[in-house]
């Protein structure tokens, strides 16, 4: 029987292995720029402005309507996420008849909500009222307190109000920072913050105290009707020629 021969198959040719490719770091981007370098505010700026405010307003006036630090401690409550505008219809008659704190808790939290219905946070907020006016009676024979501490014990007062009612019932060179002075201050960036708190440190260490009496009311009034959080008007503003906003647009 023939011997068979089998011939060994062809062995196949190695392939080459890829060579791994190099990652070659891709260069960063430079950062970007600003369009235009912020100048800090010199004190003669500074000064310059509230000259400016003080001139074309010498005796600025909060809009909140009081009769009384008690009546201006409650309005100040009730405007918190409200216009002054809305707080003042609605506590024209409040205060005909309620403007102690006596009064406040012998009309009621009931009868005090019909009065303020038309404030957001009215339910909350005439319970605070009611609780305030007792915790005034109780702790502070019925007196608004003069200091901070204890008017930001109140139910429903904070920071904002203390400085609110320390500044106007008693005459201390306070800061209160709302949406407008929050604005004002980053926009124009007079004082810069990531907060109220840091914009209120911030004024209070740049504005000369020959101004601060009336600094917070001549910042509220700028924001509110010259320096508007959508359209600025910019071209009546007192400042615009010293302001550092860099969209302004004069």
């Amino acid at each position: 029987m023939a011997k068979i021969t089998r011939k060994p198959a062809p062995r196949k040719a190695a392939v080459p292995k890829k060579k791994a490719k190099a990652v070659v770091a891709k260069p960063k981007a430079p950062a970007k720029k600003s369009l235009k370098a912020t100048k800090p505010w010199t004190p003669a700026e500074v000064h310059e402005v509230f000259s400016r405010f003080r001139k074309a307003n010498p005796e600025p006036k909060g809009e909140l309507e009081h009769v009384n630090p008690f009546t201006l401690l409650v309005a100040v409550v009730l405007s918190a996420q409200a216009t002054d505008a809305g707080v003042n219809k609605a506590t024209r008659a409040l205060f005909e008849i309620a403007d102690t704190p006596q009064k406040m808790l012998d009309l009621g939290e009931e009868r005090l909500r019909e009065y303020i219905k038309t404030i957001g946070l009215y339910r909350t907020k005439a319970r605070n009222v009611i609780a305030l006016s007792a915790k005034v009676l109780s702790e502070f024979g019925g007196e608004v307190p003069c200091t901070r501490a204890e008017i930001e014990s109140l139910p429903g007062a904070g920071r904002k109000t203390a400085n609110v009612v320390l500044n106007m019932a008693f005459g201390e060179h306070t800061m209160a920072v709302d949406t407008h002075v929050f604005r004002v201050g980053n926009r124009t960036e007079l004082a810069p913050g990531k907060t109220p708190l840091e914009v209120e440190l911030g004024l209070e260490k740049l504005i000369p105290a020959e101004f601060m009496l009336h600094a917070h009311h001549w910042l509220i009034l700028h924001g509110r009707y010259t320096c508007l959080a959508r359209k600025p008007r910019c071209e009546v503003c007192l400042i615009n020629d010293l302001c550092r906003w860099p969209e302004k647009t004069v």
